[in-house]
């Protein structure tokens, strides 16, 4: 089966997930990549163009305790296709992610989509810093090889069948129903004024659209997401997650990801 097109749908707030999508594409090796990036506000108005049939989905998203952020699923939800094949990701902050990879291949198949491969990939948790690292600088090295490597096996398994008739459903790990999403607080990233210069950066780089900038940058906690792009984006270190509730999850999460977690890919069998 002939694959020209490679279309990468990503929601990507800290770039981790764009990283590994690029990766995985450049494994695949077509002669055209499409990025339809649905992480910023303007997204909700963005209605997907119909696929050909020799195009191939490509689709990630970051997990948040467990699940697809609900921001993401509503941008995903316009996705449609007519039996394209499609490559589910998540990435993950090196805790686990439970149910996350089921539900956005769900997602895919409620789209028309058939799902061939699925992979969870491990990307810097949007709660690390510099004195409570969470999988620090990943993706890595070791895992942009993982996902180039994971593109070279789905690309030979499309050039191994004529038809998607003959790849067997997709197993994914997780369970149904979704277990639920978490109940987090009420809070955001906070500004410390003497260091913001008011550019604008974190504004740009808000998914929710949350941020307005006026003499310094606020936020709206009630629609804020705290996937810390504003912190990560910041190039004078002005925005920092100072709630205490939100603490007590850091340093729990720092006790959880200690042990180095690797890539886990999925790969459709054929019926021959």
């Amino acid at each position: 089966m002939k694959i020209q097109t490679v279309r990468l749908v990503y929601f990507s707030a800290t770039k981790t997930t764009k990283a590994i999508l690029e990766s995985i594409a450049e494994g695949i090796r077509v002669d055209v990549i499409q990025h339809i990036d649905v992480t910023l506000p303007d997204a909700d108005r963005h209605d997907f163009p119909e696929m050909e049939s020799n195009e191939l989905l490509v689709v990630g998203a970051p997990v948040y305790a467990g699940r697809i952020p609900e921001i993401a699923v509503r941008r995903f939800q316009t996705l449609k296709s007519n039996g394209n094949p499609a490559v589910i990701v998540v990435l993950y902050g090196n805790r686990e992610y439970e149910d996350a990879l089921l539900e956005l291949s769900d997602l895919a198949t409620a789209a028309g989509f058939l799902p061939i491969a699925g992979g969870a990939f491990l990307g810097e948790h949007s709660f690390s810093t510099e004195s409570t690292p969470l999988a620090k600088g990943r993706p890595d090295t070791s895992d942009i090889r993982c996902a180039r490597e994971f593109g070279a096996s789905i690309s030979q398994l499309l050039q191994s069948v004529h038809s998607l008739r003959e790849i067997r459903s997709l197993k994914l790990p997780g369970n149904r129903p979704f277990k639920a999403h978490p109940s987090l607080p009420k809070t955001s990233p906070v500004t410390e004024d003497d260091r913001c210069t008011a550019c604008g950066t974190c504004a740009a780089a808000c998914p929710s659209g949350s941020i307005s900038i006026n003499e310094t940058s606020s936020t709206n906690p009630e629609t804020c997401i705290l996937c810390c792009a504003c912190v990560k984006v910041c190039p004078v270190s002005a925005r920092t997650l100072k709630d205490p509730n939100i603490r007590k999850i850091i340093e729990w999460l720092s006790v959880q990801t200690v042990t180095r977690k690797e890539p886990e890919v999925f790969l459709g069998s054929t019926s021959l």
